[in-house]
């Protein structure tokens, strides 16, 4: 059976996100990740309560992490935002696999 990854690391590095995951799709993993940067949404989703829609996004992305056999973190020069240290945070209580995943430097925005 196919492992299921969930991938977590700031939004901010949506492009290091997309790059694990296909590595992760390569690998012949299943994969689930944050799918929509409210930093900069597209404007198509139409979203208009930013707050109640970071909320479901928060609590959609913590059941990915139930269902996930393994969390993969991606982060930047070591960064973790505090949704980032959360999801952390509660992997670990679930007792997940955690994998860490440094991308290359770059700027931190």
């Amino acid at each position: 059976m196919n492992e299921i990854v969930c991938i977590c690391g700031p939004t901010r590095f949506m492009p290091d996100l997309t790059l694990a995951a296909q590595r992760e799709t390569l690998a012949g993993r299943i994969v689930v990740r944050p799918e929509i940067d409210l930093r900069n949404p597209d404007p198509r989703l139409n979203i208009t309560d930013l707050a109640a829609t970071k909320v479901a996004l928060d609590e959609l992305h913590r059941a990915k992490i139930r269902r996930a056999d393994v969390v993969l973190f991606v982060t930047r020069n070591g960064y973790m935002g505090e949704s980032t240290r959360a999801e952390l945070a509660y992997a670990l209580e679930l007792g997940k696999v955690i994998r860490v995943e440094q991308a290359p430097a770059g700027e931190v925005r």
